[in-house]
């Protein structure tokens, strides 16, 4: 086993889980302190209406680049199957069938991102003194998004043999690379949102360079040979990867359309709610990012065991990464809920916004701990292929759910703190159904596992 890979078929569990998650959670950190250091920027050399400019373009960018992350979900799990299962023909064309669909992919949203961003905004209700900032930072960021494809398929094809190290690398270089550029742009050269947008796309191409590189010169099934793409392309390796990844995109992207209908909401609450949101957003998303990375871990280690068809494995490895993120995500999100009012300080210096993201981190962040069951089992049921039952739950529970309060309670309560309450509120519907099924999947794993023994 090669020194950048983690065995996952044998030995301890804990520790390996621990050395896969906690490099994938830095790197998710870092990727959204690209992100953080734009509105961190904007926010203290320029201005409220640039800050409000950067946050109004959350949702939207999620939306468009969630379909195509869930494709790389589904990367990862395919090619952990594959080297669970010794099929070594199967992971090369994965690995290039993946390629493809990231150089595709990537074009294809940049393409709709800069020819439809104003069109996007202005249907969002996005405040008219924000908007012109607002379509030349997404426009921006839009033409940045195939190096940001690239890296992510990269990253993904990585971690499915457990080497979580290389993309945290990149992502540091890359991250150094972005502050100094939104320095220089934004402090030194006087430029406004198009300064940490480029600073944020020049970032994302050095990222994607570094781990094209080690793919390049990585030995053995993993190996990435330009010449081989169209050979190694296949289609059934892209309908195995569609059929674990895409339930998980379009769940992403229901998630998104479902935030959009929020973030409308929040626009008519005025620019001042929007500006809180920007900055209270970046903690929800480091602390997501920390339980996503067991999520990630346990799809991971589930899918190579369940290529290797060690069902029992998968149940102890399920098991430990639950009680894992249960108390790393605890921890985390205490820490924030106590800090609340000077960890949002760090974004803006307006009493204001600073008083309505100290609200959303104590409303939601608070909750977080609800979500742990729901991605933690729903990444397992991933590696088991399983992956259109928690979508279908997630967006019932989450997204409708969000959708119908949205339109029916609250124009009658119209206030921040309704709208914060909602978030939790749909998470524990939500985690009800992820239980059932995937108690419900489990339990036909084994009886077919059973039978097959016979």
């Amino acid at each position: 086993m090669a020194k950048s890979s983690i065995n996952m078929l044998e030995g301890s569990i804990w520790d390996k889980v621990l050395m896969f998650a906690i490099p994938l959670a830095a790197t998710s950190i870092l990727q959204q302190l690209f992100n953080a250091a734009d509105v961190a920027v904007v926010g203290q050399f320029v201005g409220a209406e640039a800050l409000a400019a950067v946050g109004a373009n959350g949702i939207v960018i999620n939306l468009m680049v969630n379909l195509f992350v869930g494709l790389s979900i589904g990367t990862n799990v395919v090619c952990a199957n594959m080297l669970g299962a010794k099929n070594y023909l199967r992971v090369k064309q994965a690995v290039h069938t993946s390629m493809v669909v990231a150089i595709v992919s990537g074009i294809a949203i940049a393409a709709i991102g800069v020819i439809f961003a104003r069109d996007i905004l202005i249907y969002l209700d996005t405040p008219a003194d924000i908007l012109d900032l607002a379509i030349l930072y997404l426009q921006i960021i839009m033409a940045g998004m195939p190096f940001f494809m690239l890296y992510n398929f990269s990253s993904a094809i990585l971690r499915s043999k457990g080497d979580t190290r290389r993309p945290l690398i990149a992502m540091v270089i890359s991250g150094i690379v972005n502050v100094l550029l939104n320095l220089f742009f934004v402090a030194k050269l006087h430029m406004n949102v198009e300064g940490v947008a480029l600073a944020t796309a020049i970032s994302s191409a050095v990222s994607a360079s570094i781990l094209l590189y080690h793919l390049i010169k990585e030995k053995g099934m993993l190996q990435l040979r330009w010449q081989k793409l169209y050979v190694d392309c296949n289609i059934s390796a892209f309908r195995h990867i569609a059929r674990v990844g895409l339930p998980a995109g379009i769940q992403g992207m229901a998630f998104s359309v479902s935030n959009i209908v929020v973030q409308i909401a929040l626009n008519n609450l005025g620019s001042t709610v929007v500006a809180a949101t920007a900055a209270a957003l970046n903690y929800e998303f480091f602390m997501f990012f920390i339980m996503s990375s067991f999520a990630q871990a346990c799809s991971t280690f589930v899918g190579q065991n369940f290529g290797a068809r060690n069902i029992s494995r998968c149940k102890q490895i399920i098991k430990c990464c639950l009680i894992m993120n249960v108390a790393v995500t605890g921890i985390g999100s205490l820490i924030c809920v106590i800090f609340a009012v000077p960890l949002v300080s760090v974004f803006t210096n307006d009493p204001d916004v600073i008083y309505y993201a100290a609200i959303r981190v104590r409303y939601i962040i608070s909750l977080e701990v609800i979500n742990v069951v729901m991605e933690t089992l729903s990444g397992a049921m991933r590696g088991f292929n399983y992956s259109l039952q928690p979508a279908i739950i997630c967006i019932m529970g989450i997204c409708v759910f969000r959708v119908i309060f949205i339109y029916t309670y609250f124009p009658e309560h119209s206030s921040f703190e309704v709208l914060m309450a909602l978030y939790p509120i749909s998470w524990t519907f939500t985690v009800i159904g992820v239980v059932i099924a995937y108690l419900y999947v489990i339990k036909k794993l084994e009886r077919r596992c059973l039978f097959q023994n016979q």
